[in-house]
């Protein structure tokens, strides 16, 4: 069996660092994936991707990483159920990053 994923697309907003109880770093951030191919209005739809990212990885991401910047991403996905209320469960798929390239940053200029 095999379960893993690349990604390349741009972080939609500023990282936050976070601590679970016991003491790891993480990090949530959503990574706009261009699709790769146009719809019947003649226009390319963007999928937005939950990724997590723990201890260095997520640390690094936080100290380098801005809204716009251009990341690639390897990892796997994950699923898991998600209580919204007493009677109201989600099912939710993420990646969990393994691996992170920066490819490009915004300018502070731009």
């Amino acid at each position: 069996m095999l379960n893993q994923t690349v990604l390349v697309g741009r972080l939609v907003k500023e990282p936050e660092l976070y601590q679970t109880e016991n003491g790891n770093k993480v990090t949530n951030i959503t990574l706009a994936v261009p699709r790769a191919y146009k719809n019947v209005d003649g226009e390319y739809d963007t999928d937005f991707i939950s990724c997590t990212l723990w201890r260095g990885i997520a640390e690094n991401t936080v100290q380098y990483c801005h809204k716009g910047d251009l990341l690639g991403i390897k990892g796997h996905i994950c699923s898991k159920i998600v209580d919204l209320d007493e009677n109201t469960r989600r099912q939710t798929i993420e990646l969990v990053a393994e691996k992170i390239t920066y490819l490009s940053s915004k300018r502070k200029d731009d």
